[in-house]
């Protein structure tokens, strides 16, 4: 796949086979070689494990930081790659279209906009409004010369809002404002799952998240796309804290054994 149509149009066909697109979120341009080189058909960036290269914490990372990654993650491979543009870095609906065609420009294949405001006093944006800003969205995203696959995204689960029937009717008037995939980040209950599945049209992607179904039970109820937003980032951290505390404390070398792999798969990936 060499143009960017090519590969907005096969990201929009994996979203319509019987399983699930599996989709890794890379944060950086070694992550989206790996995850290229064991297999994956497409990747996602995350927002939390772009702020974390640049040492910071999620919804910190502006408008210009993100289109520069999200360009260095383009560039890394051939697959298609949707981005993720948190609130679209605007409020207004004509802000967010501007937005999302920039980073259009980079050569994704899809990109997702969430109904998030970013301030804790006031987390998510009146139904209205959340909507406006999925039309604006979309019809920037389908604008250009590739149609990109706009994700229109109901973050109540990730802000303490457990309200199924809102979430619903978020994804449903998002349908309506011309998304091709929804996505409610949070849910883990099945039978809520389903039922999200159950009352809209278009693909659903739903998180991969502790305590939630597996990718086996998501394909029984009709999920199209699963991801894993940050987590694979933190996994990374994760692994690297217990090395380096291993080192400090013990002065052993046991974390060699998981390097061993790494080495291998840099080889692999990095040689490609």
């Amino acid at each position: 796949m060499s143009t960017q149509r090519e590969k907005a149009e096969r990201f929009q066909e994996l979203h319509h086979g019987y399983n699930p697109l599996l989709l890794p979120n890379p944060w950086d341009q070694g992550t989206a070689k790996v995850f290229a080189a064991l297999g994956f058909l497409a990747l996602a960036t995350t927002s939390s494990g772009c702020a974390a290269t640049l040492g910071r914490l999620d919804g910190s990372v502006t408008r210009d930081e993100a289109l520069a990654h999200i360009a260095s993650i383009v560039e890394a491979t051939s697959l298609p790659v949707s981005a993720d543009l948190e609130n679209g870095f605007a409020d207004e609906p004509a802000d967010v279209a501007a937005n999302v065609a920039l980073a259009a420009g980079a050569g994704l294949a899809g990109c997702s906009v969430e109904d998030y405001t970013g301030r804790p006093d006031n987390s998510i944006y009146p139904l209205e409004l959340a909507a406006a800003r999925v039309a604006a969205a979309a019809d920037a995203a389908h604008a250009g010369p590739a149609r990109l696959v706009l994700t229109a995204r109901a973050e109540n689960y990730l802000h303490r809002r457990r309200d199924l029937a809102d979430t619903i009717a978020r994804l449903q008037s998002f349908q309506a404002a011309g998304a091709d995939v929804l996505y409610a980040p949070g849910l883990t209950d099945i039978d809520d799952i389903r039922t999200v599945v159950e009352s809209v049209d278009l693909p659903v992607n739903v998180l991969a998240f502790p305590g939630g179904p597996s990718v086996p039970e998501l394909t029984g109820v009709g999920v199209k796309r699963v991801s894993v937003g940050g987590a694979f980032n933190l996994v990374a951290l994760g692994a690297v804290v217990n090395a380096a505390r291993e080192f400090l404390h013990q002065g052993t070398f046991g974390w060699w054994d998981l390097a061993g792999t790494g080495l291998e798969v840099a080889h692999a990936a990095f040689t490609a």
